[in-house]
């Protein structure tokens, strides 16, 4: 597509509202995502590091 200035490209044709509001989503949905991801995999190591610590002390 072409604009004829920046604020014809941030308006997006009357569809800005749906646009930007779409890639907000998206980036909200993939931080949480992110943040929960490394959450578990923290949880996950805890887990591991002490079945063994547990493994090695029987």
């Amino acid at each position: 597509m072409y604009w004829s200035s920046f604020s014809d490209f941030i308006q997006m044709g009357g569809y800005a509202l749906f646009v930007w509001g779409s890639y907000l989503v998206t980036i909200f949905v993939l931080i949480i995502e992110i943040a929960l991801l490394r959450s578990r995999n923290k949880a996950l190591r805890k887990t591991l590091i002490s079945e063994i610590r547990e493994s090695e002390r029987n």
